[in-house]
């Protein structure tokens, strides 16, 4: 009997939102570590987080609630857990050396295997706002952050994961990853129906993004997620086409009536459905090594 294709699943429980947009997201390192474990029981093997100061609500990068947050889940569950940056110009992050002060401090402590790195900057609005005049804002990420980030990468052995808002993104990602000869990046796939950037879920745009990518970087992975967005139609797509898939809270259109365990255990029937298996992150590591030789 023919084992199905594995499918990598990452939940990601909770983004930069309020509870007054999700209301089901964890914010104390306690609600974080239980929806972690609880989705890797569902079916996720990676889990990406924000980690919070549990008082204010507000996203708080600090390297030892990561920990504690990293340390939690994996006691209980072996995923690939890996953390935000903060926005550039924050008032904690105002360079480079700061954006990435707690990814490199997990990472001395060798408790990373995958950092964010997202090579290039995008405007964020969303639709409903236009009406009203809305600024919005830029999702800022200058080149000199980009090259300490895959600096950083490189000197820890761990995989960029890339969040692909624009194709042009996909090219400066895989350029740099040649140039710099840095661990393979993940390219995760960004659609939206809620902000004015990038493609809508559809197989079409799917079929784009992924034409593109077999030029700029042919065999690396990849998977389907977004902002403001239901990626589940598109679950079917990726699997077939070899690709992987991203849900929870932080992507999860705003308001969504599922919480993370639903949005995951939903994936995971999607693949199934499709003729997939989800990956343990044993496979998801074999899968890398494998990719990585075959280059």
């Amino acid at each position: 009997m023919v084992r199905p294709r594995t499918v990598w699943i990452e939940a990601a429980l909770n983004g930069a939102w309020g509870r007054e947009r999700q209301r089901d997201i964890p914010i104390s390192v306690e609600e974080i570590v239980a929806d972690g474990i609880a989705v890797a029981q569902a079916g996720a093997a990676i889990v990406h987080l924000h980690a919070y100061d549990a008082q204010t609500g507000r996203q708080r990068d600090d390297w030892s609630l990561y920990a504690r947050i990293i340390e939690g889940i994996r006691a209980r569950a072996d995923v690939i857990v890996y953390p935000t940056i903060p926005l550039a110009g924050s008032d904690y992050a105002s360079s480079a050396g700061r954006r990435y002060g707690h990814v490199a401090e997990l990472a001395s402590r060798g408790l990373l295997e995958w950092m964010v790195v997202d090579p290039g900057s995008v405007a964020f609005v969303r639709f409903g706002e236009l009406a009203d005049a809305s600024p919005g804002f830029i999702y800022e990420n200058p080149l000199p952050d980009i090259r300490d980030g895959m600096a950083l990468a490189k000197q820890h052995g761990l995989h960029p994961s890339y969040a692909i808002y624009e194709p042009g993104f996909t090219r400066l990602g895989a350029a740099l990853a040649a140039a710099m000869q840095t661990p393979l990046p993940i390219y995760r796939l960004m659609f939206s129906d809620e902000f004015a950037w990038g493609f809508p879920a559809r197989p079409e745009f799917l079929a784009a993004h992924l034409q593109l990518l077999a030029e700029a970087a042919p065999g690396a992975p990849w998977m389907v997620a977004g902002l403001g967005v239901d990626i589940r139609p598109l679950i079917p797509a990726a699997t077939e086409r070899g690709g992987h898939v991203r849900v929870g809270l932080e992507d999860a259109p705003w308001g969504t009536e599922l919480d993370n365990i639903r949005w995951v255990e939903q994936a995971a029937r999607l693949v199934r459905q499709a003729g997939g298996e989800p990956a343990t992150a044993a496979e998801i590591r074999t899968d890398l090594r494998r990719i990585v030789a075959s280059r």
